[in-house]
């Protein structure tokens, strides 16, 4: 490979239809005739729902690779013949990511970690939070600060002020980095497939505000958190990620902590890592991951 291809922008094509016969060979012939080069490439059949997946990254492989509109048009066509729900995504753009947090920054941190060192390539427009704990961190980080703060009263009037932020910032992915507010059902209709929450357990677990508390007492052996999008149903949307650490009889509700937060950073930033990179597709009431 020539120093050239490694620095051509790169393409990703997402697609998924009812499952049946050609579907990869359509699609390899439609990008080999437009001189796409497939760098990059996973298929999935689910037996269980009948619906195939498809992921497919590729660059310019000649000098008549055309502009990404023209692919799109010429593409419909194969779309409307299997059925397809597709997307070319250009990897020169950016997604534009907002993140809610309360008043625990350790995912927070994490994922500004990653995106000030290049690992995260995503923009991040804003921070949005009902407490001013992480304004510091944030805007050292050159990055907008909002705080909202929110009352059982003013819980309404907040989240709709929240909604019309993230509107105005163009935004592709919100992520929920320990925001430790309940979204309404509407706006969870409004985020659907672009709202990723982190939860302090390996679901289904133990629910509520104090996980760890409810674990050091059952004596659990392994502990864990779960990254998935947000639906109206609290706690069960599609699942991203999950991790799990090994504790024992020696652990303090403090080690328990210090394990699970660790986990939860991994496992948010692995998700929304996944995410931008258009890994993850969404197969029902759970995802297909291309890892």
């Amino acid at each position: 490979m020539t120093d050239d291809a490694l620095t051509e922008p790169l393409f990703v094509l997402t697609i998924t239809c009812p499952d049946t016969m050609g579907v990869v060979a359509a699609v390899s012939g439609f990008l080999f005739e437009n001189e796409a080069f497939i760098t990059e490439s996973a298929h999935y059949s689910d037996p269980y729902t009948g619906r195939f997946f498809l992921r497919t990254v590729f660059r310019a492989g000649g000098p008549h690779f055309p502009a990404i509109g023209k692919l799109e048009a010429g593409f419909a066509l194969i779309g409307d013949r299997f059925d397809m729900t597709w997307k070319f995504h250009d990897g020169r753009r950016r997604p534009r990511v907002a993140i809610l947090v309360s008043r625990f920054g350790h995912c927070l941190n994490d994922l500004l970690h990653d995106w000030r060192t290049g690992q995260l390539l995503i923009d991040i427009p804003a921070v949005i939070s009902n407490h001013e704990d992480m304004r510091s961190l944030v805007e050292w980080h050159g990055i907008p600060y909002h705080h909202l703060p929110v009352t059982k009263a003013t819980k309404e009037a907040q989240e709709a002020e929240m909604l019309s932020l993230i509107d105005s910032f163009d935004t592709d992915l919100v992520v929920l980095a320990r925001y430790m507010q309940i979204l309404s059902q509407d706006a969870s209709a409004l985020l659907s497939g672009r709202c990723i929450n982190i939860h302090h357990s390996f679901l289904p677990g133990f629910k509520g505000a104090t996980p760890y508390q409810q674990a050091h007492r059952r004596g659990v052996k392994l502990i864990g958190a779960t990254a998935h999008y947000v639906t109206a149903d609290l706690d069960e949307g599609p699942i991203i990620e999950q991790a799990v650490d090994r504790v024992d009889h020696t652990y303090k509700v403090d080690d328990l902590v210090r394990t699970g937060r660790h986990i939860e950073s991994t496992v948010l930033s692995r998700a929304v890592r996944w995410h931008v990179e258009q890994r993850v597709m969404i197969n029902g009431t759970k995802t297909v991951v291309f890892r």
